[in-house]
């Protein structure tokens, strides 16, 4: 199996939503892209998988390494995973930052630091590494003319991980795991129990729908930041973004009922928006 062969797997195993912007570039953006996706997915999944703390460590300086290693290969340094080795080709024509890349093993690596956060500040910085790091660096691959462009692909960053957080939350609290921020909880009337144990109440619905107005917030100044001359471009980030926001109307219209069900689209649904999208760009 070929490196890129490796990434394309990756990516089609993870369901993810993010997939279904790929299928509409060109096939070597689609190559860079699925590359960096399947990166940011090794990562997570060393959080994710490692029981052993002291292991999952380990493992993210590793990959630090490999990412030195990604770009000092004409140095004699080569690095050993398919995925590197896979963004070894891409940062030759792409202008990708190893310290972009860095920094969203840092992210990562903050998964091990909080269980909690107590405000949204610290929830910002989590996901500006972990998301909206990514989005530039999509950015990036996708093509601009304009670096306000930039400005556009971060903030949408943010929106994806706010809607995954919303999206997820029964899911982080069955692994101890709370990203709403704790100072909210308090305003909203919500413990940090009520979220473990999966009391739904008015009190949560009505956090949950304070999420989804930031979210959408997000999502509005992304649009608002991104230029006309590059939309062309940056057409599969608003092909998520499409997809994300109906996500957002679904758990919306279902009540803000996130902590016993994962709400989802299915993948017929994904690729007629994405199709939409596509057509409408």
């Amino acid at each position: 199996m070929t490196p890129d062969q490796y990434c394309q797997e990756k990516a089609v195993q993870s369901g993810s939503s993010f997939y279904y912007s790929f299928l509409y570039l060109p096939q070597e953006k689609r190559r860079a892209i699925t590359a960096l996706y399947a990166f940011c997915r090794e990562v997570d999944d060393v959080v994710d998988e490692c029981a052993d703390e002291s292991v999952a460590r380990m493992k993210l300086a590793w990959w630090r390494q490999e990412i030195v290693s990604v770009f000092s290969e004409e140095h004699g340094k080569e690095p050993s995973h398919p995925v590197a080795k896979a963004l070894v080709s891409v940062v030759k024509t792409i202008n990708l930052s190893a310290g972009q890349l860095i920094e969203i093993i840092d992210g990562m690596e903050m998964d091990l630091d909080y269980k909690r956060y107590a405000d949204f500040s610290t929830l910002k910085l989590y996901c500006h590494h972990v998301a909206g790091v990514v989005g530039q660096l999509s950015a990036e691959i996708f093509g601009y003319h304009n670096r306000q462009t930039l400005e556009y692909a971060h903030n949408l960053g943010l929106a994806f991980q706010l809607t995954n957080i919303i999206r997820d939350v029964g899911e982080d609290a069955r692994r101890n795991r709370i990203y709403l921020p704790e100072d909210e909880l308090v305003q909203f009337g919500v413990s940090s129990e009520d979220i473990l144990y999966s009391r739904e109440s008015d009190n949560f619905r009505r956090l949950i729908e304070f999420q989804i107005k930031r979210a959408e917030t997000y999502y509005i100044q992304a649009f608002s930041a991104l230029p006309i001359e590059d939309r062309k471009n940056q057409l599969p980030g608003l092909i998520m973004a499409a997809i994300y926001r109906t996500l957002l109307e679904e758990i919306k219209d279902g009540g803000c009922q996130v902590l016993r069900q994962r709400v989802s689209l299915t993948p017929i649904r994904k690729l007629w928006i994405g199709w939409k999208t596509w057509i409408r760009g």
